[in-house]
């Protein structure tokens, strides 16, 4: 008896399925093929497209040639479509930056109308940049003609270029003008406290003079601690005329080092500040030449050594409670009048008067008897002022008045002599170090019996050779 077999499934069977698959296959590479070989930009047809247009804008100068009807050929529509798109966004793109910096710059300061107005057409261009979104998800990129188009995009792009370059310089302008009209303001606030600086300055160095003169009478009337006082008051305003002086040099292109030296050669500076110790050795020693003697040695003075010390009283009280320059333009003849007159033409060389004022006005005003009101001649005259009291305070008194020099290379005497320079000593081991003073920058002075110690810079010291 049969036994009952399975129908098993045939060659035939696998062999049509086998055929099935590898005919799918191959119809899926063959329509894959030309992607491989060429760099495209691939667009989908909308279903609703009667005509069909290639989906494939290849970049090779060897694709299809097929016509339209119009003779040019398709791939190279297609490009020329696609690259105005593409020119018709970044044209949009730019529009809506050019808008919303509009918007922004109305913003601050806060314009109504004007931020309405950008406001809405940020809105247009978003408008506009939505419907090319628009055409380019249904596949409505075409223009006709497109090289149109791009010109058209092209200019639209530098038109928002250029309005956003507008937006931004208004924008700095705005900055501009505002910063402008602050710092006008800080400068008449600054020029407001200068002038009240000065004014209470004025009043404040007018009121410290008088007691400061007042007390140094008295402290004068008591021994020679008062004249030390009178003394360091005059160096004071020494030192303020040389920074005047120095200032003008500067502004005028100086050499300072080259003028320091020709003050006081051959001399080492152990800091650059203490240049100015030379300046000041210059001017004290124009301003003090002659102090010993009862006339100041000036030319116009009448030669009277016996004159009574209550003269000098006289002339100390007539003039410690004026501004100089006012006392002088009142009484241009007075002996404070021929000795500022004397001490200027010697201390202020008509070269540098030249250099610093760029002609010799001032001096040639000075000379015929008129006083300048410029700020350096406010500063020589408050100086020969202080310089005048000393002298007229020394004088009014029946002791002997001596004023004495240090010269080069003499040995520093702590007796005689005080140390603008203190570092000098630095050099020498335990204090036994060989100091030697290079100038004088203040003489001193002998009162009766009283010594006033010379201020003198000081060479470095030497040390001792040990064995």
């Amino acid at each position: 008896m049969d036994s009952p077999l399975k129908p098993s499934p045939t060659p035939f069977t696998k062999k049509s399925k086998l055929a099935k698959t590898f005919q799918r296959v191959i119809h899926l590479n063959k329509s894959t093929k030309p992607l491989s070989k060429n760099t495209a930009f691939c667009l989908q047809l909308a279903p609703h497209e009667t005509k069909p247009r290639p989906n494939c804008f290849n970049n090779t100068s060897n694709s299809n040639h097929d016509d339209d009807g119009d003779g040019e050929p398709n791939s190279a529509r297609n490009r020329a479509a696609a690259a105005a798109f593409v020119a018709k966004l970044f044209a949009a793109v730019s529009a809506v930056k050019a808008a919303y910096a509009d918007l922004q710059t109305a913003q601050f300061p806060y314009d109504g109308g004007a931020i309405q107005s950008a406001d809405e057409a940020v809105v247009t261009e978003l408008r506009s940049l939505s419907e090319l979104k628009q055409a380019f998800f249904k596949k409505r990129i075409y223009s006709s003609p497109p090289h149109v188009t791009f010109l058209l995009a092209e200019i639209q792009e530098q038109q928002s270029l250029i309005k956003m370059y507008e937006v931004t310089m208004r924008k700095m302008r705005s900055e501009l003008d505002s910063k402008e009209s602050k710092c006008s303001i800080l400068r008449k606030q600054l020029d407001d406290v200068v002038s009240h600086n000065k004014s209470v300055e004025k009043k404040l160095d007018y009121s410290g003079q008088f007691s400061i003169l007042d007390d140094i009478v008295k402290l004068f009337d008591a021994g020679p601690g008062g004249f030390t006082a009178a003394l360091r008051y005059a160096v004071r305003s020494v030192r303020c005329f040389v920074k005047v002086m120095i200032r003008e040099m500067e502004s005028s292109n100086w050499d300072i080092s080259a003028a320091a030296n020709a003050v006081v050669s051959k001399v080492v500076f152990s800091k650059g500040s203490h240049r100015c110790f030379a300046f000041e050795s210059f001017v004290c020693r124009e301003m003090f030449d002659g102090f010993d003697s009862h006339d100041f040695s000036l030319p116009n003075e009448p030669k009277d050594e016996k004159r009574r010390g209550f003269d000098f009283g006289d002339r100390f009280k007539e003039l410690k409670a004026v501004n100089p320059v006012r006392f002088l333009k009142t009484n241009p003849d007075s002996g404070f009048g021929n000795f500022v007159r004397s001490k200027y033409m010697r201390l202020v060389h008509p070269k540098m008067e030249t250099s610093f004022s760029g002609n010799l006005s001032q001096r040639k005003m000075i000379n015929a008897g008129e006083w300048p009101e410029t700020h350096f001649f406010a500063a020589f005259a408050e100086m020969a002022k202080r310089v005048w009291l000393l002298h007229c305070l020394a004088f009014s008194g029946d002791q002997e008045v001596d004023m004495f020099q240090v010269r080069r290379n003499c040995r520093f005497s702590e007796v005689y002599m005080e140390s603008v320079n203190d570092d000098a000593f630095a050099a020498g081991e335990g204090g036994d170090g060989d100091v030697r003073v290079a100038f004088t920058v203040v003489p001193g002075f002998k009162i009766g019996k009283a010594v006033i110690q010379a201020q003198v810079y000081l060479l470095p010291a030497v040390r001792p050779d040990r064995c």
